[in-house]
């Protein structure tokens, strides 16, 4: 075996994981701390850019990249963080309560697949299309772009405007059902 696999993980030659956290936290933390501007963020990068360090930094092969390495990789991070976020926008509820359903959850409770499925039967066509593709199928925008030929704006609307005529559909099923008793 060579010296690279008798070393522990996250150990660069002649520098402890311990040693090499202890040299570069600040300097990557004030770092995060200028991509994020929030405290929580950047301590919570720094954290995650020295976990990736303890089970691949023993691939570097010189102690002096360590820095850089540790520097990229806290980017790419960030970077990753940033992309999660835009795809999953986080919003205070406030935000989207009118977008919000107007079916309340116990109307879930009480109705059963095939009556979901044929409300969604009822739902136009264009729009059904990119809503099985999207929840039944759960294909992303951009696959659904790609397999409707459709740019991912057009699939966006269609998902929403599909989705708010479901829940009309499945709301005007259940005031019919309690009307009937």
């Amino acid at each position: 075996m060579s010296e690279e696999e008798h070393r522990p993980a996250g150990n660069t030659p002649g520098m402890s994981f311990d040693a090499l956290v202890e040299r570069h936290y600040q300097g990557l933390y004030r770092f995060a701390l200028s991509l994020t501007g929030r405290e929580p963020e950047a301590a919570d990068l720094t954290q995650q850019a020295f976990a990736v360090w303890a089970s691949k930094g023993h691939q570097l092969r010189e102690a002096d990249s360590a820095r850089a390495w540790l520097y990229t990789t806290l980017r790419r991070e960030f970077l990753k963080k940033r992309r999660h976020e835009t795809r999953f926008r986080k919003v205070e509820i406030g935000e989207v309560e009118a977008e919000l359903s107007a079916v309340s959850p116990d109307l879930v409770e009480r109705m059963d697949a095939a009556a979901v499925m044929e409300a969604f039967q009822q739902v136009e066509e264009p729009f059904r299309a990119a809503l099985a593709l999207f929840y039944m199928e759960e294909n992303s925008y951009r696959e659904i772009a790609g397999i409707l030929d459709l740019p991912i704006g057009t699939v966006q609307s269609r998902i929403s405007r599909g989705k708010a005529q479901l829940q009309r559909i499945l709301a005007a099923r259940m005031k019919e059902r309690a009307s009937r008793g």
